[in-house]
């Protein structure tokens, strides 16, 4: 083979050579191509499937009920169902006393320049008592009352009187009557001037109230000042007390609303909330009296086997425990009144009272009466009810 044709023949087969890598590469950057393309293809958005419904979306957030009531915890000790407001004091539950926060009628008139009414001490040493929170309230109704009247002969007759001195009232009656028992006084434990939560009220010089003619305005405004009638006349089959239209009895102004405008007795009363009104009922007892306060008032059990029942209370509401002296306790709450003072344990029955509302009326020293009432001296026989 000549030179001439090796040299054609070698251009030849680096010609061929050139042309195979160009194709090859061609076919190279082509393959690579349709994988991109079809990984580009099955990588598209996949819709929802016709089975999948698709969440609901709310352009304004959720916010809590501004009107859900929300309630924590209130302990107190379960011994103090015996005492408060609204204890129930009959023959069937003995009134377990020794922590009454009693002050003096007659001394309080003095601390404050009051001589329109007095109380008739036992003694110069024995001084006519009465819890504290009630002497306010008593002390108003009767202001108001000749603020009404003109009439300045109001005496208070009865008010605290301790065990001892119940046995010898309930024993005298006995000599007296010659009874077995007596009908007019309670036996000793059982009376609720043992508790300091009630007083009866008299006139001088006759010493024969009936709450008759003018003096109806006390039998029918009394429940204003938290006082109501223990003994109306109607219900004698209820109360199994003879109607004493002089003896009155603190309970507080809302429960004392309620009864009135209702014609309760406190025993229907708290029986009433005890089985209709339990804490965890869907319905509370919830009123509104006549000055546009609202109230709710339930029912909470006691814990009988601990030293300490928890009880719920609204959470930044004014509110109020009483014991019951049955089974439990009563909450009142004052709907219209907000509180931002925390939740504290109670350390005593008292303490907790104290704190409750005041029960001044405006017109308690309206009547300006600048010399002293002269009271003559009542009769010997002291037998003024239960």
């Amino acid at each position: 083979m000549s030179k001439q044709s090796r040299i054609s023949r070698e251009k030849s087969i680096h010609r061929t050579k050139t042309l195979f890598e160009i194709f090859l590469t061609v076919s190279v950057i082509g393959a690579g191509g349709y994988i991109i393309k079809g990984i580009a293809e099955r990588s598209q958005t996949v819709g929802y499937s016709q089975y999948y419904a698709e969440p609901e979306t709310s352009e304004e957030e959720e916010l809590p009920d501004p009107d859900k009531v929300i309630y924590e915890t209130y302990n107190v000790p379960t011994k103090d169902k015996f005492h408060g407001n609204l204890i129930l004091v009959n023959e069937n539950y003995r009134y377990f006393s020794g922590d009454e926060k009693l002050v003096s009628i007659n001394e309080m008139n003095a601390e404050k320049g009051r001589t329109l009414f007095s109380a008739v001490d036992p003694s110069e040493t024995d001084k006519m008592m009465i819890v504290e929170d009630v002497y306010e309230p008593m002390a108003s109704m009767i202001f108001d009352f000749y603020d009404a009247t003109q009439i300045s002969n109001i005496l208070i007759y009865g008010a605290y009187r301790s065990t001892d001195f119940q046995q010898q009232l309930y024993e005298d009656d006995l000599a007296a009557t010659g009874n077995e028992e007596s009908t007019r006084v309670a036996k000793a434990g059982f009376s609720e001037h043992e508790s300091g939560l009630a007083f009866d009220i008299t006139t001088y010089p006759d010493y024969d109230y009936q709450g008759e003619g003018e003096y109806v305005w006390l039998t029918e405004n009394c429940y204003k000042y938290g006082l109501i009638i223990r003994y109306p006349e109607n219900k004698e089959q209820i109360t199994k007390i003879q109607s004493e239209p002089w003896h009155f009895r603190y309970v507080g102004k809302p429960h004392a609303y309620y009864m009135t405008k209702n014609n309760l007795c406190l025993e229907e009363y708290i029986d009433m909330i005890i089985t209709k009104y339990y804490y965890q009922n869907d319905e509370h007892l919830e009123f509104t009296d006549d000055n546009g306060n609202e109230y709710e008032v339930y029912f909470v059990l006691s814990d009988d086997a601990s030293d300490v029942t928890t009880i719920p209370v609204p959470t930044g509401k004014k509110f109020e425990v009483s014991g019951t002296n049955v089974n439990g306790f009563i909450v009142t709450v004052y709907k219209n009144e907000n509180t931002e003072q925390p939740i504290t344990e109670p350390t005593t029955v008292s303490e907790e009272e104290s704190t409750g509302e005041s029960e001044t009326s405006e017109s308690t020293e309206s009547a300006e009466i600048t010399e002293n009432t002269e009271v003559t001296e009542p009769p010997t026989a002291y037998v003024a009810g239960q």
